[in-house]
């Protein structure tokens, strides 16, 4: 013989029940911060038997070279940016973000850090309708109106594929030329050094 719970003991065991389930489903999706173990370290990473002056201006020549518009170009960091329009309403940009790190005082071999962003946007509508004053009645939305239409940001994610950034490291390698190097330190030399003294006028 079956014998059934106590009504007031249902209502709340039953709850209960339903809370812990709801809460392992909510629960079930890992965070993205377990993907980051930190275990691989040439995906965005490359050294170069170069000054970081001299690499990071190979790297600004790679993305120039790619069509990408560079918004920041210093001695060691280097932005730039590039748009697609994969569909009529769809527009993607994607950012590069790059740092030049020396490794050691010979100032003969550097590292480079890059990071990539590919961000999504969409075309969204707005519609504005014209509004009419009658009077008393106060005013009364008409169908005709106007639109604007602006991009919205609906994704954006750091892209994390080793080809992509394997074509870009080849790209700067050929850039990085010999005699590179010996520009840039030149360069560097020129815009860091001190000023000339004025020249002094011999007396007669």
């Amino acid at each position: 013989m079956r014998r059934s719970l106590p009504l007031p003991y249902a209502f709340t065991v039953l709850p209960l029940v339903a809370v812990a389930l709801l809460a392992g489903c909510s629960t079930s999706k890992p965070s993205f911060y377990h993907q980051e173990d930190f275990s691989e370290t040439d995906t965005y990473s490359r050294s170069f038997g170069a000054s970081d002056a001299a690499v990071c201006e190979a790297a600004r020549r790679a993305l120039l070279g790619q069509g990408y518009i560079i918004s920041k170009a210093q001695a060691n960091i280097v932005d730039g940016t590039k748009s697609f329009q994969p569909e009529s309403d769809q527009h993607v940009e994607i950012a590069f973000h790059i740092v030049c790190a020396g490794n050691g005082k010979a100032d003969q071999k550097a590292s480079v850090f890059v990071s990539a962003t590919q961000d999504r946007y969409a075309l969204k509508k707005t519609n504005n309708s014209a509004s009419l004053g009658v009077g008393v009645l106060g005013s009364v939305s008409m169908p005709f109106g106007s639109s604007d239409d602006s991009l919205v940001r609906v994704a954006s994610e750091t892209i994390r594929s080793a080809h992509f950034y394997d074509r870009f490291f080849g790209a700067v390698e050929r850039y990085l030329a010999p005699g590179e190097d010996d520009a840039a330190k030149a360069s560097k030399t020129e815009l860091d050094g001190p000023l000339p003294q004025p020249q002094k006028k011999e007396s007669k």
